[in-house]
């Protein structure tokens, strides 16, 4: 009935495992849990645990492949029709979880988007950007996503039919530097492949410190230039890139190029402080876009 996918990098999933198990077997469902872990510079001993578990098992790979890869791995890995995608860093919020989605399971073509929360006890400093910036932009409820249902979908908590994702995997042809789960998403949309999002979230614990937070947006706004460049993605399909198309249309990439040079240390302190401003974050982020335009 459910194959429950689980990729990991340098984390002990064995308590998320050991409660997704716990949820199964309550139910009585068919179900398996496959943990591959893309080749880790650290020995976690904890997950190999996993594999004294009834039906699960854990793989560790000798190399990164990365997150494109792994989840199509894992895709042909599982052996039942219906596949449940879930992060290494997050936890079920409700005990219920498992059977929120078998819930939704019959005979129909599409994925189910269980959506995320971030724990309400704010963090240590150097992880407060990356907090309030998911409490904002991802941590929305499933009312709202419904309204945008594809460009709202993330890839950390998802539920989808075997035939479907053997009709739109993901690409692994683009660079490893995020953005993999928009094009997945845009692919579904191209498809007419219905996002159905409910809500069934999880808590999203693996904050990243503000340099690790802010090195791995801009890999995912290059990332992001990618897909536009090479057609694979509209333009105007996310919001960011929406915008600083028009902006290049009004020839004002040189001005914004200057801008970005003069602002990027004055809006760094900002989004690494007290009260990092989502705003703030938005102008660095059309500075640094301007950037890569002006390399070509």
């Amino acid at each position: 009935m459910l194959s429950i996918l689980i990729p990991t990098y340098n984390y002990n999933v064995y308590n998320l495992v050991l409660e997704l198990h716990k949820q199964c077997m309550e139910l009585g469902i068919i179900f398996e849990i496959i943990v591959i872990d893309d080749g880790s510079n650290t020995s976690i001993l904890e997950n190999e645990k996993i594999n004294t578990l009834q039906y699960s098992r854990y793989e560790m790979l000798h190399s990164n492949i990365g997150r494109s890869k792994i989840r199509n791995l894992l895709a042909q890995k599982g052996n039942y029709q219906w596949l449940l995608f879930l992060d290494a860093d997050v936890f079920p919020k409700n005990k219920n979880f498992i059977s929120a989605y078998i819930q939704c399971i019959n005979n129909e073509e599409k994925t189910v988007n269980g959506g995320l929360l971030y724990p309400e006890k704010k963090p240590e400093r150097n992880k407060l950007f990356r907090w309030i910036y998911g409490k904002r932009r991802e941590a929305l409820p499933f009312e709202k996503r419904k309204k945008n249902p594809y460009l709202s979908f993330l890839t950390l908590n998802f539920l989808i039919n075997k035939s479907v994702f053997e009709k739109v995997s993901f690409n692994e042809t683009i660079p490893n530097l995020r953005h993999e789960d928009t094009l997945f998403s845009y692919n579904l949309m191209q498809k007419n492949i219905t996002i159905e999002h409910i809500g069934n979230p999880v808590y999203h614990y693996g904050m990243d410190d503000f340099e690790i937070a802010i090195k791995k947006e801009n890999e995912s706004l290059t990332a992001l230039k990618y897909l536009i460049d090479n057609k694979l993605i509209s333009k105007d399909y996310v919001r960011i890139s929406k915008l600083f198309s028009k902006i290049k249309k009004l020839n004002l990439i040189p001005i914004l190029v200057l801008f970005h040079k003069l602002t990027k240390y004055l809006f760094l302190k900002n989004l690494a402080g007290k009260n990092p401003s989502l705003y703030i974050f938005d102008l660095y982020r059309l500075g640094y876009m301007s950037k890569l335009e002006k390399k070509l």
